[in-house]
């Protein structure tokens, strides 16, 4: 297609949105899976269900402007959810691991943030205030989603997966450092 003008742009970018959030409804359910906590759990399965009202409502956006939402490949959420897939197969301690899955996920929100941000812009320049509203809403969603994350990250699991650390840590330095028994002189080598 043809960049012709803003609309062209506005449509092109919406496709490629409509195929990031249809290649996320088939990527949430494995990291929810994936997923040892069960909040992490259940903000990906709620998030899942709010990807399914966006997918909606970029469809009503599309026969708004009697467009196929059809054709693109989005290739930056390929990648992000091919990097997401590889954090799953690592063999992790399980709070890393959901360290690892909040990791993959922001990386997601911030990427709709950003095109969804772009696409409501054009909407409005374009005099869309139906798309823009929609969009907005999106927008805003996908914000709080990616707050959850955020909270969750710094409430519990990134604690936990710190605390992990400290544990090797400490049988670590057990294993390096022989324990002393009382009344006992260690020598010195003097």
């Amino acid at each position: 297609m043809a960049l012709e003008s803003l609309h062209d742009l506005y449509v092109e970018e919406l496709k490629d949105l409509y195929n990031a959030e249809t290649q996320l409804l088939k990527a949430l359910p494995k990291m929810a899976k994936a997923a040892s906590s069960s909040a992490l759990k259940a903000a990906f399965e709620e998030h899942l269900a709010v990807t399914g009202e966006h997918v909606s409502r970029l469809e009503k956006i599309f026969e708004g402007l009697d467009e196929s939402p059809k054709g693109k490949k989005c290739k930056a959420m390929e990648g992000l959810i091919a990097e997401g897939s590889e954090v799953m197969e690592e063999d992790a301690e399980e709070a890393v691991m959901d360290a690892a899955l909040i990791t993959a996920a922001q990386k997601v929100e911030h990427y709709e943030i950003a095109g969804y941000g772009c696409v409501r812009t054009f909407a409005r320049l374009l005099g869309y205030a139906d798309a823009e509203t929609l969009l907005q809403q999106t927008l805003d969603e996908e914000g709080e989603a990616d707050k959850k994350l955020t909270e969750l990250a710094e409430s519990e699991i990134n604690v936990e997966a710190d605390e992990g650390d400290e544990d090797e840590e400490d049988e670590e330095e057990a294993i390096a450092t022989p324990a002393r028994k009382p009344g006992k002189r260690m020598a010195t080598g003097k």
